[in-house]
């Protein structure tokens, strides 16, 4: 069996993109300008947020809840994939790499969990505007915060679990990816895969389901009330301070079922396409959220403006 497969190893190798290596160096110089204005952009934003005693509400809060998200999630890939790509250090350690897995999913959970939050925030403000201080309470807040992080980590955490007690031989140590994300570490193993892959499709379901359901009903519920204002103005301004989340939201979905159903069922697409847009659903989000929030929210802009004036 030692022949033909590898026993517990400790070390794995991460290729990068396969079929571009000869360009890698040339593909990390777009993706470290896009995690360079991501970090910049999101500690902007907190900043702005800590600072500003009238953003102390529960949409910036939340707002600055994702933007440490995006921080985290962002450095959790990049300086590893910066590594491989500019100074060919493809190795890291077994234990790193299921980690770095954990960090990343855990993340993605995370910032699913705060655009529901968001989305609960809109909805109680649009359609119960006068009840809105009443309910949305600063403890109301950390609570809410302290749940989807919870959530998150404790649903991806039996990945780990089942990756480090039901897999001892892995057919190679090799994993054709730029990241460590969980099918590219099972499709590693020796042995019968069938339960990771089912428990990874139930929390990829039970997450993206219950907050992208959710999510769409809540908007519903507020566009029906927009639309039953009696005022155009009225109108234009509810549906104005919507339009960074469903933005936000859309490019956030999109592009993680994009990758979700070309990773599992996407065998006619090539490796490269999909590592590329794994890659990018992973750096796209911290970097476009504190640009669309700064462009489509006020106070922001208004606060940032004042910021590079003085």
């Amino acid at each position: 069996m030692s022949n033909t497969t590898v026993y517990l190893p400790s070390v794995l190798t991460l290729i990068g993109i396969p079929g571009l290596e000869s360009v890698q160096c040339w593909i990390g110089i777009p993706f470290c300008a896009i995690y360079l204005i991501a970090m910049i952009g999101n500690s902007l934003l907190l900043i702005i947020i800590k600072s500003e005693q009238s953003l102390h509400e529960p949409l910036y809060i939340f707002l600055g809840m994702l933007g440490a998200t995006d921080i985290a999630l962002a450095s959790s890939i990049m300086p590893k994939m910066l590594g491989i790509f500019w100074f060919n250090v493809p190795e890291i350690y077994f234990d790193s790499c299921l980690l770095q897995m954990w960090f990343i999913h855990t993340f993605q959970g995370i910032e699913s969990g705060i655009l529901v939050a968001m989305a609960l925030d809109r909805y109680v403000a649009i359609c119960y505007p006068l009840r809105h201080a009443n309910i949305f309470t600063h403890q109301l807040v950390i609570q809410i915060g302290t749940m989807v992080i919870l959530r998150a980590a404790i649903l991806v955490a039996p990945c780990l679990v089942l990756i480090k007690c039901r897999f001892q031989f892995y057919h190679t140590t090799v994993i054709s990816h730029s990241y460590c994300e969980h099918m590219a570490i099972v499709k590693l193993a020796a042995a019968n895969v069938q339960v990771n892959k089912i428990y990874g499709l139930f929390v990829a379901f039970t997450v993206a389901g219950f907050d992208l359901t959710f999510i769409t009903l809540s908007y519903i519920q507020i566009f029906i009330t927009v639309f039953c204002l009696p005022q155009k103005e009225a109108r234009f301004k509810a549906f104005n301070t919507c339009i960074a989340h469903i933005c936000v939201f859309l490019q956030f979905y999109l592009l993680a079922f994009f990758s979700f159903f070309t990773h599992r069922f996407g065998s006619h697409i090539p490796p490269y396409i999909h590592i590329l847009f794994s890659s990018i659903y992973l750096l796209v989000p911290p970097f476009l959220n504190p640009l669309v929030y700064g462009a489509k929210t006020t106070q922001i802009r208004i606060h940032v403006l004042k910021m590079f004036c003085s």
